[in-house]
């Protein structure tokens, strides 16, 4: 059952039973109107009192001040209301292609997507993608089309396209009404129930019986539905008693197209117009009857934290405690708040679980384990915080002042913690460099930087020991605005400036060098002398040492010194300030004092030597090189070959995807010329061109370029 609590006049929905929920997520490409339609849906069931405008910045979920800012969803927000009985929490994500970490986190929280799609602007590309990926692990899906008061609003044509684009068993089950003015949407005729919902008069609509003159442009479209709902129907009778001209009940129809729907196999498609109230009942109907509830869905594998294998999950608010941190945020006044997914058991206030985070040391989250208590437990309602006294497996809730808890780790109980596997996050490949003002801020932006990796797994922090950089690899530009707006505003004041790629140095030819260091000061330790042979080794062989001094010209004891200042000046670089790779170094002379000679004198001599081979070698710069894969639309592929060549890359062929409409696009580039190719490669494609990079090895830099770091190098 659902129950309610009031908490400083906000209503709470709490829920006894996970089959009274529905984790439903919100998907489409931005300006879709995701967030307009959660705030009517909201206002309709009496959940707010009037619905906000992502115009005006008062919408519940929109509530970060950089999507108010950029009047577009920023993040993962949670808005649960009651429909029926039945508490919906409603998971709104940003569908702008930076937030792709929010939108993933949205999928593991829920258990059936809604697809939104804008009348006026049909189905993109990542909307599209987005549609595979949630067929591939069988989530459950319906698509609703909105805007539909917009002057330019096609909703023949929308439906169409998402009839192409999503394939197979995409069917509307309503057939909008015009009005009186012949112009606007203001009914729907349900295809199935022959039921008309008339909103001319406002919401909640009219409900009333079609008329015989409504049959007829329906016909066609109604039978091609009732064939798809046989289809998918597991009475196999069905078919051939409709083939034989059985006139098929509604109240037999109707259980088959919600349990195909709650399977994954059938794709409602529903008119809904936020502005006007057209669509929102039957749309909240169709979750709370069609959506699967958390009993049907299949749960995420678990471990224990040391990776032993345990038995699968189920939904059982009595069974061990299971829960996942789907996302979390600092809050200026709360602290950490954690939005949380509970898979099993029932978490309660002043309860002490076990908090595990395992999997994502490659993005700055090391491994951690801590025993936490629980103090409170809230039901989020986008940004407000509703105190309630426990959430069941099924239901989603939020936790405060976590020490440890970050996005992706898993809460269990305390004697027997577990390890849920981490969803697939996407890689980082925008880097930004920042710089604190002064001495002061750099502490404030070590913890402020600390707090939003915790919360953002597709955020990468990386200390670069070779440009001594602090870069933030980030999804794109409107992702690093919304991350450095974040720091700005945890008191830091901070500045970017443009990355610099890791290059180094080696040696073209052979050389040798003359190390002299002595000082007629009068002091002890001044005095070493050594000549060196430099020759080049094959790219990856490293740094080699070799002694062939004779005659104990360099006292043994003083060899290892002479090596440990080459070593050192590798380090520094000698025309750019990169490390110096791939060589031999042969100590072939030297002279020593008996009393002048010291570790140190004989140090810098070894660097000396290195930095006069230099000065008669040719030393050459190389830069790293990536292999980097392209998935983009057929329609794309040369732009993106020539483009690529461009970029002084090497094009190693494209191969088609098994879809037809997509190809992967290998080649070699220079990492300094993809600093911003995700940026980029976005605006070639129209947002529908995705790559990743892996390293492949150092190359030699053409002379000009290495000229040109040379000189700046010089100039500092």
């Amino acid at each position: 059952m659902t129950q309610k609590v009031q908490e400083k006049g906000l209503t709470a929905p709490v829920v006894t039973e996970p089959g009274r929920v529905r984790n439903v997520v919100l998907v489409g490409h931005s300006g879709a109107g995701k967030t307009t339609l959660v705030e009517a849906l909201l206002a309709a069931t009496g959940t707010i009192s009037r619905a906000g405008t992502v115009a005006d910045g008062t919408t519940v979920t929109d509530h970060d001040p950089a999507a108010v800012r950029q009047q577009r969803s920023v993040a993962l927000s949670c808005a649960p209301l009651v429909h029926d009985g039945v508490k919906i929490n409603l998971l709104d994500t940003p569908g702008y292609a930076d937030f792709v970490g929010e939108l993933r986190a949205g999928l593991r929280a829920a258990d059936a997507a809604v697809f939104v799609v804008s009348a006026v602007d049909g189905v993109d590309e990542a909307t599209v993608a987005l549609w595979e990926e949630c067929a591939a692990i069988g989530m459950p899906r319906a698509v609703t089309i909105t805007r539909l008061d917009h002057p330019r609003a096609d909703y023949e044509r929308t439906l169409q396209d998402c009839q192409e684009a999503f394939g197979e068993n995409v069917m509307p089950i309503y057939q909008p009404m015009l009005g009186d003015d012949g112009g606007s949407i203001a009914g729907l005729l349900g295809l199935v129930t022959l039921k008309v919902l008339d909103y001319s008069g406002g919401y909640p609509p009219r409900a009333g019986e079609a008329e015989p003159e409504h049959l007829t442009p329906i016909k066609d479209d109604r039978d091609l539905l009732i064939e798809g709902i046989i289809a998918e129907s597991e009475d196999e009778t069905l078919m051939d008693r409709y083939v034989a001209g059985e006139l098929i009940s509604t109240d037999t129809l109707v259980p088959d197209l919600e349990k195909a729907v709650a399977r994954g196999t059938f794709y409602p498609v529903i008119p809904v117009c936020a502005a006007t109230g057209v669509g929102l009942d039957a749309l909240l109907d169709g979750l709370v009857n069609a959506a699967p509830s958390p009993l049907e869905h299949d749960l995420p594998v678990v471990t224990g934290v040391d990776g032993s294998p345990r038995p699968p999950l189920t939904c059982d608010p009595d069974g061990p405690l299971v829960a996942e941190v789907v996302k979390t945020t600092i809050d200026r006044h709360v602290g950490r708040v954690s939005l949380v997914r509970v898979f099993s058991g029932t978490l309660r206030p002043e309860l002490t679980v076990h908090v595990s985070g395992h999997g994502l040391t490659e993005r700055g989250h090391p491994d951690h384990d801590a025993d936490e208590r629980i103090a409170h437990i809230y039901s989020p309602l986008g940004a407000q915080l509703r105190e309630v006294t426990s959430c069941i497996a099924g239901d989603i809730c939020a936790i405060t002042k976590s020490g440890s808890a970050e996005t992706g780790d898993t809460i269990s109980v305390k004697d027997q913690p577990l390890l849920m596997a981490p969803w697939t996050m996407p890689e980082p490949l925008l880097p930004i460099a920042v710089v604190a003002k002064t001495r002061s801020d750099e502490d404030a932006l070590a913890k402020n930087l600390a707090r939003l990796v915790a919360g953002d797994p597709t955020l990468r922090l990386e200390r670069n020991q070779d440009t001594h950089q602090l870069v933030l690899w980030c999804m794109g530009e409107s992702h690093a605005d919304v991350v450095l707006e974040r720091l700005r505003a945890g008191g830091v004041e901070l500045d970017t400036e443009p990355v610099k790629v890791s290059l180094r140095e080696t040696f073209g030819a052979p050389a040798q060098g003359h190390g002299r260091h002595v000082k007629q000061s009068g002091g002890h330790g001044q005095y070493a002398v050594c000549t060196i042979e430099v020759e080049p080794l094959p790219r990856g062989a490293g740094f080699e040492f070799v002694d062939k001094v004779v005659g104990g010209a360099v006292p043994h004891n003083y060899i290892p010194s002479v090596e440990k200042g080459v070593r050192a000046q590798l380090e520094k670089g000698i025309v750019a300030g990169y490390p110096v790779v791939d060589l031999r170094v042969t100590l072939v002379d030297g002279k020593a004092h008996s009393v002048d000679s010291s570790d140190a004198a004989f140090q810098t001599a070894g660097a000396l030597a290195l930095r006069t081979a230099a000065e008669q070698g040719q030393v050459t710069l190389l830069e790293p090189v990536d292999e980097i894969v392209v998935r983009v639309p057929e329609a794309y592929v040369g732009a993106v070959m020539s483009d690529l060549s461009g970029r002084r890359g090497r094009p190693m062929g494209s191969e088609a995807e098994e879809d037809g409409d997509h190809s992967l696009v290998r080649a070699e580039v220079p990492a300094t010329e993809l600093v911003r190719y995700a940026v980029e490669l976005r605006a070639l494609t129209s947002g529908a061109g995705t790559f990743t990079r892996t390293y492949a090895r150092h190359e030699p830099m053409p002379v000009h370029l290495a000229e040109a770091i040379r000189k700046e190098h010089a100039n500092r």
